[in-house]
């Protein structure tokens, strides 16, 4: 970036004659004069202005035909110049916490970034969540189980309390006859139910067989249905070492700790019996879930407030 600074050769937009400037890069740098004297030729009509043209650039000649064409600005040359963005100096956002980034909304999109393109690894066990496609399930299936009895789990419930009455009497009359209850392997009988003030899990069983290549057939249509009736989670069981292997469409670890996913919450989130920006409680690192909810005991801030952060398209 030739020596680490943006350097502007012969600009002459509007009131700008023919001037030379080196500005400093990864600095802030504050552009100062009289009226008329050309700062927002410089800033936004010769520097934004180029570094918009030569990104727009980039794209392809389709995309080109949507944004029009743009004109390049009165100057002789420009180095070291990065794609640019520009913020209005009169700006409606009055919350002090607003940055850079939430102005510009570019925060939402570094978010979703770092979220879906990062390699994620689980804050408990510390294992790379990886996601996994049924073909790439089956393989696997067919290579670490060959010759082993292996159960084919599909994943209803996981930790909520209930009696479940209601699912195991669809379960029975859909044609499975077996489940594993909080790891205990039971037949579906009319009327079971469970505690209903206890945690459990639930998976029912798909196909049971001695995985081989010659029911790789049958292996591959039960996986397309246990993921479907799993919501994307296959569990496959070894029944000699009663091991449990999770196999799931979504990113996470093989015990299935599921990967945190950006929720749309902003840097403008408030906590109830908040005072200004400090002297109340600390977050407990519960996020709510997108909606409206109301704030009990609330002081300055409103009755209730909604979520501010625009959904990516």
């Amino acid at each position: 970036m030739e020596g680490g600074r943006i350097s502007v050769l012969g600009a002459r937009v509007h009131n700008l004659k023919n001037i030379d400037v080196d500005i400093p890069r990864n600095k802030l740098s504050v552009i100062t004069g009289m009226s008329g004297s050309g700062k927002s030729s410089l800033a936004f009509d010769t520097i934004f202005a180029e570094g918009q043209r030569r990104y727009v650039e980039t794209f392809s000649a389709y995309a080109r035909n949507f944004l029009g064409n743009m004109e390049r600005p009165d100057v002789d040359k420009i180095t070291g110049l990065s794609p640019v963005i520009s913020i209005e100096q009169k700006t409606t956002n009055k919350n002090p916490r607003s940055t850079v980034g939430t102005t510009t909304e570019v925060y939402d999109f570094f978010r979703l970034l770092y979220a879906r393109a990062g390699e994620a690894y689980s804050y408990l066990s510390g294992e790379k969540m990886v996601k996994y496609t049924e073909e790439q399930t089956l393989e696997l299936i067919m290579n670490q189980y060959k010759g082993k009895k292996t159960y084919l789990l599909a994943s209803l419930v996981r930790n909520r309390k209930g009696h479940y009455k209601e699912l195991f009497e669809q379960m029975r009359k859909k044609g499975y006859l077996n489940v594993r209850v909080d790891g205990e392997m039971k037949e579906i009988f009319h009327g079971m139910k469970l505690d209903r003030y206890k945690m459990h899990s639930i998976e029912v069983v798909v196909d049971k067989l001695i995985v081989s290549e010659s029911d790789e057939r049958r292996l591959k249509e039960s996986l397309r249905v246990a993921m479907k009736q799993g919501d994307g989670l296959v569990l496959v069981l070894d029944a000699e070492t009663n091991e449990v292997r999770h196999f799931s469409r979504r990113s996470a670890d093989f015990r299935h700790r599921p990967a945190v996913m950006p929720r749309p919450l902003g840097g403008d989130h408030k906590f109830p019996q908040a005072r200004g920006r400090g002297g109340g409680p600390q977050p407990d690192g519960h996020i709510p879930p997108p909606g409206r909810h109301t704030l009990h005991q609330c002081r300055g801030i409103g009755a209730a407030f909604q979520l501010v952060m625009r959904p990516v398209q």
